[in-house]
C-alpha cells in the first residue's frame, strides 16, 4: 500500500506592526498527514524552469479532502524548508482512484 509522510504547512498570520510600521507575522506549523513526496519528471523540471524560472525539487501529492491553501506557501519536510510555486493541479475526488487528488511543485527555500 502506498503511504505518504507527515509534512508541515507553514501558515502565517499578521499580528501587528512594529515601531517602524513594519508588519509583524506569527508562524504556525500545521501538520498535514499522508502527503506523497516524489521527484518531478524531467519534463516537469524543464517546464517549470521555462515557465517560472524555478527548478522543481519535489512534487507533493495532497490527500483528498484537504482544504488548506497550497499556493505560494512554505512547507517543511525532510528537515528542510521548501516553497510551493505552482498553482495546485486538482482532479475530481470521485474520479481519482487513490487517496490523493492534488499536486503542487516545491523548490528548496533554505
Amino acid at each position: 500500500m502506498i503511504q505518504g509522510i507527515t509534512i508541515y504547512l507553514i501558515e502565517t498570520r499578521k499580528i501587528g506592526v512594529d515601531d517602524f510600521n513594519v508588519p509583524l507575522f506569527e508562524e504556525k506549523k500545521v501538520p498535514v498527514e499522508n502527503v506523497l513526496v516524489a521527484e518531478p519528471s524531467s519534463d516537469d523540471v524543464v517546464n517549470t524552469l521555462n515557465l517560472y524560472g524555478k527548478r522543481a525539487q519535489y512534487t507533493l501529492g495532497i490527500p483528498k479532502g484537504n482544504t488548506h491553501d497550497w499556493e505560494d506557501r512554505e512547507v517543511e519536510f525532510f528537515g528542510k524548508r521548501w516553497k510551493t510555486f505552482t498553482t495546485p493541479i486538482e482532479g475530481i475526488e470521485e474520479n481519482m482512484p487513490l487517496r490523493w487528488n492534488k499536486k503542487v511543485m516545491v523548490e528548496y527555500y533554505g
